[in-house]
């Protein structure tokens, strides 16, 4: 990936999961490799560089500031991960160092720590993005002067290399007074203080992060020696480019701060705003007509900004919610009053009940108890009825053996998917390998699943087959799916909910399922909200497929963008 591919898709990667976190490692990547920045052939090379830093270094070893350290290792081809660009040189982190040393604990530990005086930096003091001074422990002037061979100077690295932080790496900047460092933490002090801050760049990338993790592999993380931190390849660019490194790293960070921020306000006001629209179609529980406050309005709205407002999959859930709840309160299409009333319907129910008892087909119900008033949690639109579950259902429990039916499809509650009534597994009898005996059901029935905690799980079979003994088979007398709709709507499950609390079996029995209450419309318009849940479904069908595509694209991306440098 060149540097225009990686900036036109900026956005992308950012959007993948820890995809701000990506595009932070492979801005480093980039910079260190030679790719985020162009060379200009008129720049002093690297090599010219190296022998200035050299001949610093030899004045300094000569006027006994340091000391001449071991001869450094030439660098193998076999050790260089990647081909550099004309005037860049592979080198070792000690050639272009004055110092690579640990620090060291004062006398008495702790002890020594006082309430005023020098810094003493720890581990947790060095960060990436700077020091962190907010917990710094403090010595005393006469401690930091027998600390003499590990003070800290403005323009020092100051690199972790042990624990669980090893590899953070911290830039003393230049209005830095001074300090000391804990043996936890290695000061790297730079010859020409005019590299400092590109390798500190380097020393947070992928490329110097990597390299220390190497070195911990089988050991248990003791720590990273000064001798292996000084052999450390760097890939030193010229020093002009270093420059216009350092400032694209640097406004490109800026960028990642804000999508970061960017996506922390979204993640706070996207639910906000998802709630207002669903609020705004949810009708008041006062007002008892229209589609709530916003009206036909609130829908359009909806309409127009669908992708932007529900674009992760729990504000699609929450859309799904808000159809099945509009859709059992009559709010989700209009009334027609030629319409045959619920009234009616209830009085052919009853007659075809009677029927079916008369010829021994099921048994006659238990009466079931008059609907309070208390027990309607809103007002209905004209034409519609309250209704018991068990007026408008029948449980046909038909027990057999599996072994009698290996060839019919088995359905159990994990067949089956929480909360959409979609079934996630076709298998046989035989395939399912059930002993137990299971119900017997038939196409046209709801399966509903009367066990904890799949007490959201119901499906409209247009199969013969087996279901677990822990279903119900029912017998439907409304429109089916317009059942299903309400078996799956909150309505139901806030009913569900509290007789799971009433009892202490893991299960509903018959008779708490058949006293829930439901609003029951005329039978036409159950089939024109059934139109219009299917409709409305099937487009949120349509979202959460563009946010899985959109999200796995943005994952590959990113991926192989990393993968590929």
């Amino acid at each position: 990936m060149n540097t225009s591919q990686f900036l036109a898709e900026f956005g992308t990667i950012a959007a993948a999961p820890n995809g701000v976190q990506r595009l932070r490692e492979m801005i480093l990547q980039l910079a260190v490799m030679g790719k985020l920045v162009t060379q200009d052939p008129a720049d002093e090379p690297a090599s010219v560089l190296l022998q200035r830093i050299a001949a610093e270094k030899d004045r300094l070893i000569r006027d006994g500031t340091i000391k001449r350290p071991k001869p450094l290792p030439a660098i193998r081809d076999d050790e260089k991960p990647f081909e550099l660009p004309h005037g860049w040189e592979w080198v070792r982190l000690g050639e272009l160092s004055s110092k690579i040393g640990a620090g060291s604990t004062p006398l008495g530990g702790q002890k020594a720590y006082t309430v005023s005086g020098i810094k003493f930096l720890r581990s947790q003091n060095i960060w990436n993005d700077g020091l962190r001074l907010d917990d710094v422990a403090l010595i005393t002037d006469k401690t930091h002067e027998k600390m003499s061979g590990t003070h800290v100077s403005a323009g020092d690295l100051l690199f972790n290399i042990t624990g669980a932080s090893i590899g953070r790496c911290s830039l003393a900047p230049d209005d830095f007074d001074t300090a000391n460092v804990s043996q936890h933490v290695c000061i790297i002090r730079p010859i020409s203080r005019e590299t400092r801050v590109y390798l500190h760049k380097l020393s947070t990338s992928n490329l110097i992060q990597q390299a220390v993790m190497d070195e911990q592999v089988g050991v248990s993380r003791e720590g990273l020696s000064i001798a292996k931190l000084s052999l450390f390849l760097i890939p030193l660019p010229p020093l002009a480019e270093q420059k216009r490194i350092v400032a694209k790293v640097d406004s490109l960070m800026v960028l990642c701060d804000k999508l970061e921020t960017l996506q922390q306000q979204r993640q706070q006001l996207d639910p906000m705003t998802q709630t207002a629209v669903l609020d705004a179609l949810l009708p008041s529980p006062l007002a008892g007509e229209g589609l709530g406050m916003g009206g036909a309005s609130a829908w359009q709205r909806l309409n127009q900004h669908m992708t932007t407002l529900f674009h992760t999959p729990e504000s699609v859930k929450a859309l799904r919610e808000t159809i099945l709840q509009l859709a059992v309160m009559g709010k989700l299409v209009p009334q027609d009053p030629n319409d045959e009333p619920a009234a009616v319907l209830l009085q052919h129910i009853a007659a075809e009940k009677d029927r079916l008892i008369q010829e021994g087909k099921i048994k006659r119900q238990k009466p079931l108890p008059a609907i309070r008033d208390d027990e309607k949690p809103f007002e209905l639109p004209n034409g519609w009825e309250w209704v018991r579950f068990g007026e408008v259902t029948i449980v046909r429990s038909e027990l057999v053996k599996p072994e009698d039916y290996l060839k019919l499809r088995q359905i159990a509650p994990d067949c089956i998917e929480k909360g959409n009534g979609k079934i996630l597994e076709n298998r046989t009898v035989m395939e399912s390998g059930v002993k137990g005996p299971n119900n017997r059901f038939y196409s046209g029935q709801i399966l509903y699943s009367k066990i904890r905690p799949s007490l959201s799980k119901a499906v409209l079979v247009d199969f013969d087959g087996l279901c677990s003994a822990d279903m119900y088979p029912l017998d439907v007398f409304i429109d089916s799916q317009f059942l299903l709709n309400q078996i799956l709507s909150e309505l139901f499950l806030v009913q569900v909910r509290i007789a799971e609390n009433r009892i202490k079996m893991p299960k509903i029995n018959q008779d708490a399922l058949s006293i829930f209450v439901l609003p029951l419309p005329p039978l036409a318009e159950q089939q024109r909200i059934v139109a219009k849940v299917d409709s409305l479904m099937a487009l949120c069908d349509k979202l959460e497929t563009r946010l899985q595509a959109a999200r796995e694209t943005a994952r590959l991306f990113a991926a192989e963008a990393v993968a590929t440098m």
